[in-house]
C-alpha cells in the first residue's frame, strides 16, 4: 500500500512538473525580420526619422497563448541610422547616444496586460544611455502569411535619459516616437 502511493505521487508530480514545463514557452527574436524605427522633431527638418537593429531577444509565452508572459530585447545602438551620414553622427556622438560609451540598450518588461486576444500592453525597463527609465509601450499581434508579426508603439523622453544634447537643443524634440515591428524565430 505505501509502496503503491509512492508511486502514485511521484507519476503525479512528474506529470504535474512536465505540465507546468510544458506551459512555458521560449522562443528567440528573429533579427533578421525585426526591426526599431523612431521619429523625433527637429526645427530645422521637421522630422529625425532612423533605425537601431535588434540584436537579440528572447520571448516567454505560457498556456500557448499568443500574448507573451515577458519579454527581453537587446538593442545595438552602434548601428543606429536617420540614412543621412551626419544626422546619423551627431545622434551617434556624445552629445545624444554616446554609442561607444554605450552601445547596447535594453528593454526587459515588468507588466503584461491583455487587452484582447491580439493586443496587450507591455511594461517595462528600458536601459539606455546608461540609464534605466519604466517605458510602456502598446503592441498588436498581425498574422502576416500565418506567422505572428508583433507590433510596438510607444514614446520615450530623451531628456530624461540624460540626453540634454548641445547648444541646439532646443532645436530638437524630447519626445520620440517609436515603433516596433518583431517577428519570432
Amino acid at each position: 500500500m505505501y509502496v503503491r502511493l509512492l508511486v502514485t505521487l511521484a507519476f503525479a508530480f512528474a506529470v504535474t512538473t512536465s505540465r507546468i514545463a510544458a506551459a512555458n514557452t521560449e522562443r528567440v527574436v528573429d533579427p533578421s525580420a525585426s526591426k526599431v524605427g523612431f521619429s523625433i522633431s527637429h526645427i530645422f527638418v521637421e522630422r529625425v526619422t532612423g533605425t537601431v537593429p535588434i540584436e537579440n531577444g528572447a520571448v516567454v509565452f505560457a498556456n500557448d497563448s499568443p500574448i507573451p508572459s515577458s519579454v527581453t530585447v537587446t538593442l545595438d545602438a552602434t548601428k543606429v541610422s536617420t540614412g543621412d551620414p551626419d544626422q546619423t553622427g551627431c545622434i551617434q556622438s556624445p552629445d545624444y547616444f554616446d554609442v561607444k560609451k554605450f552601445p547596447t540598450w535594453i528593454f526587459t518588461s515588468t507588466k503584461i496586460t491583455a487587452h484582447s486576444g491580439t493586443s496587450f500592453g507591455i511594461d517595462g525597463n528600458l536601459t539606455m544611455h546608461g540609464v534605466t527609465q519604466p517605458e510602456h509601450f502598446d503592441v498588436m499581434i498581425e498574422n502576416v502569411t500565418g506567422h505572428a508579426v508583433y507590433h510596438a508603439v510607444g514614446q520615450i523622453d530623451r531628456h530624461v535619459f540624460g540626453m540634454k544634447g548641445t547648444r541646439l537643443d532646443p532645436a530638437i524634440g524630447g519626445i520620440a516616437n517609436v515603433t516596433m515591428d518583431v517577428v519570432l524565430k
